[in-house]
């Protein structure tokens, strides 16, 4: 059932002099990456063919995670008059893809691929909690709070189906942690990277460089400890452990210290990779090897 429509948003209250300059190129790529469900539903629908109850969950998740980005990409032209969702998603997906003709999952089981899962659902959830405690624009903050109300609803429903299919295939928790933190680490990837370009620098040549660490340093600054705090126990519940413990407490200091790297030393690093990229070809993105997931 769903939860909520663009109809419910209010939309009415939009107040332009309280939009932060700066959010809006995070929440035009943000928009990009959550439209695109319909790709990793007919992929997840691959991994967990003949399992309908669990496809029937993926449908559902879909709808949602579209409903997602057309919030967010409504808000932005509101925000930005110059903005355009479509041809911004059209650009997007014509750069980026997904493994449709995958059959099995690249994590190499279905636990393995709902631990991954876990992750994404509790990054989305942190940050769209972190987007709306830094806005005072009233509909973002409303879009946003919504959105980390589902991401939080999407992690329990993968955790349930993890924990579902740990019964049978008991991938052992140091497989469960590697996946964690290799799809952790993949924030870094070209999606992100792809999704900042085409939103927001759709007349340069595409530097994967550049815009993840654009992307990183726009967004990770409105991450607040409360909000770390929060991932960290979402990603304990995954790998079944106790983060109330001297683990829990040194990982959120470890996640702490990576964020405030990312979002404010590795900026000094983008103007040297600009430089790189001058010597780039021509080919915006298609010639660089976007990969998937």
């Amino acid at each position: 059932m769903e939860t909520w429509t663009l109809d419910d948003v209010p939309w009415d209250r939009f107040d332009a002099s309280k939009v932060d300059p700066e959010i809006i190129p995070i929440v035009k790529a943000a928009s990009m990456v959550e439209y695109n469900a319909n790709d990793y539903r007919q992929y997840l629908n691959n991994v967990f063919r003949g399992d309908e109850r669990a496809q029937k969950a993926i449908d559902q998740w879909t709808v949602e995670e579209v409903r997602h980005g057309a919030a967010l990409g409504r808000w932005a032209e509101l925000a930005d008059s110059d903005f355009d969702f479509d041809r911004a998603f059209k650009r997007f997906v014509t750069n980026y893809n997904i493994p449709l003709a995958a059959t099995e999952s690249v994590r190499g089981s279905r636990s393995g691929e709902l631990v991954a899962r876990c992750m994404v659902e509790t990054g989305t959830n942190s940050f769209y909690s972190a987007l709306a405690d830094a806005t005072d624009e009233p509909v973002l903050k409303d879009i946003c709070r919504r959105i980390a109300e589902d991401e939080f609803a999407h992690y329990c429903m993968f955790h349930a189906y993890m924990c579902r299919y740990l019964k049978n295939e008991n991938i052992g928790f140091f497989e469960r942690f590697r996946i964690a933190f290799q799809r952790t680490a993949e924030t870094e990837d070209d999606e992100l990277a792809c999704a900042y370009w085409a939103a927001n620098r759709p007349g340069e040549r595409f530097d994967r460089r550049a815009n993840s660490v654009a992307y990183a340093h726009g967004a990770l600054k409105y991450y607040q400890p409360v909000h770390i705090r929060r991932g960290v126990e979402m990603i304990f519940g995954a790998l079944g452990l106790d983060p109330s413990g001297p683990l829990g407490w040194l990982a959120t200091r470890a996640v702490r210290s990576f964020i405030w790297y990312r979002g404010r030393l590795c900026p000094r690093f983008a103007v040297w990779s600009n430089r790189l990229s001058t010597s780039w070809s021509a080919s915006p993105v298609a010639d660089h090897g976007i990969t998937s997931r």
